[in-house]
């Protein structure tokens, strides 16, 4: 007779926390994107790169453009019905600097963080 293995619990984190904030910074651009966890699709992302905001913007990798990119990254989430994201840092990512301005930006925007 062959007993099954015992059920495991769904991962609740998943649930609890389906948009995640993730961002890159390279040494031209900045760009910053929420993704759903449970269909690993992107719900939404603003980047230095595009060219409308690369015409308004000074520096397209410096902490100014960091806060700027929170900020439209912010209103494109409240247009969507996103009221809250968790932010997920690299391991060698601190807050601090431009990880700082990006985070403050949405949160400034009016998303909430969990």
């Amino acid at each position: 007779m062959v007993i099954p293995p015992p059920a495991r619990a769904p991962n609740i984190a998943k649930y609890l926390k389906p948009y995640v904030l993730r961002m890159h910074f390279t040494n031209k651009y900045v760009s910053a994107q929420v993704i759903h966890r449970s269909t690993a699709t992107v719900a939404s992302s603003a980047s230095s790169q595009e060219k409308a905001l690369r015409e308004s913007m000074d520096s397209l990798r410096d902490v100014a453009a960091a806060a700027k990119i929170g900020k439209i990254l912010g209103e494109r989430l409240l247009l969507q019905n996103i009221p809250a994201v968790s932010v997920h840092l690299k391991r060698e990512q601190k807050y601090h600097g431009k990880i700082k301005a990006v985070v403050d930006s949405v949160r400034g925007a009016g998303v909430k963080l969990l």
